[in-house]
């Protein structure tokens, strides 16, 4: 399984560890990411979703899982929020 957000795409960065002496040593910073269960209103279901700490708060910010997909761009999302967004939409439509 990737070390990526689902919904922000936010991942694996890369940098140096750097001592006293200015010795450098190549490292990884991870992204937060935390297993959660957002509810959707428009599909009236919960979703298991695999997103950092800082997309989690985006989607209470923006008013729900909803709002923030509908807002999102598609570039970013993994191809299960994608296929989410399709769903919202859908179902917002009818």
């Amino acid at each position: 399984m990737a070390r990526r957000c689902e919904l922000t795409g936010k991942g694996v960065m890369t940098g140096n560890n750097v001592s006293h002496a200015l010795n450098r040593t190549r490292r990884r910073f991870l992204p937060n990411l935390v297993n959660v269960t957002l509810l959707s209103d428009a599909l009236a279901r919960p979703v298991k979703l695999r997103i950092s700490a800082a997309a989690l708060r985006t989607v209470e910010h923006r008013g729900g899982l909803d709002a923030f997909l509908l807002k999102q761009d598609d570039a970013d999302m993994s191809p299960l929020a994608q296929g989410l967004k399709k769903e919202v939409r859908a179902a917002l439509a009818s």
